[in-house]
């Protein structure tokens, strides 16, 4: 039940990037698309291998998914630096960029619901939470440093 609002916010923004790749259909392109579509694709398999790996009880899954947000998170900075100077040198192609930058938002924020799934799943099945990087379950008497999952 946990999930859930993960999934539907995840719909909802899809739906947003949807109608904004209508408006940019309208009007020509800004620039050779090659970030973007690696940022949908890398979220896509996100969202693919977060829901196998929850039906699967799959944490070593999860971790994949969790592992991938810096990915996208990269590719995010990355694109809006690029059209933030497309914006500063042209001005008429604020309006294209700025759906551009709304699109990649987008995308970003749907890679974050699925880390927040996969978060869900790891703590699912191996009871282990690893939110804000409270990542370890120590065994009494082990010292273990903490190690970054997601």
């Amino acid at each position: 039940m946990k999930i859930t609002t993960d999934l539907e916010r995840m719909g909802d923004l899809a739906v947003n990037i949807a109608e904004r790749a209508i408006s940019l259909n309208q009007e020509p392109q800004l620039k050779p698309y090659i970030d973007i579509p690696k940022m949908a694709q890398i979220t896509q398999s996100m969202v693919k291998d977060v829901l196998e790996a929850f039906v699967n009880q799959d944490s070593r899954l999860a971790r994949s998914v969790c592992e991938r947000d810096d990915l996208v998170d990269g590719l995010n900075d990355q694109v809006f630096r690029e059209l933030l100077t497309y914006m500063m040198s042209d001005p008429p192609t604020i309006t294209r960029a700025v759906h551009l930058l709304i699109v990649c938002r987008f995308l970003e924020r749907i890679a974050d619901h699925a880390t927040n799934i996969a978060e869900d799943v790891i703590f699912m099945v191996d009871a282990l939470v690893i939110k804000h990087h409270a990542d370890t379950r120590e065994e009494p008497g082990e010292d273990k440093d903490l190690e970054k999952l997601c």
